[in-house]
């Protein structure tokens, strides 16, 4: 068996382990929660007006802290939102075995 057919069985293991089923599975939960894609929705919004803003020779600094203040409050509810609570402790733990995986690999090599 050559090295590439190799990887891609380590990338079906990969599939198979519950760490990137749980991340698969909290990927798809926020695509799907209708609350949250809007508040990600209104933040990136937010943020290109904002950068808008300050690409302005005169900026209105009231406006800046205002728009600086909805983006703070949004992104709060976005990190706080469970679907995305689950999805960031999920990714971590997918990022750990990869990263595990990664160190293995180069020590070998």
């Amino acid at each position: 068996m050559d090295v590439i057919a190799q990887v891609r069985e380590l990338g079906k293991a990969i599939q198979k382990d519950e760490r990137f089923v749980r991340y698969a599975k909290a990927r798809l939960a926020n695509d799907s929660d209708a609350d949250l894609q809007s508040a990600i929705g209104e933040f990136n919004i937010t943020r290109m007006e904002l950068d808008r803003l300050l690409n302005e020779d005169e900026k209105d600094q009231s406006k800046v802290d205002e728009l600086n203040k909805k983006l703070r409050d949004v992104y709060g509810k976005i990190m706080a939102s469970p679907a995305m609570v689950e999805y960031n402790t999920a990714k971590a733990e997918l990022d750990q075995l990869v990263n595990e995986i990664n160190t293995v690999i180069s020590k070998c090599l």
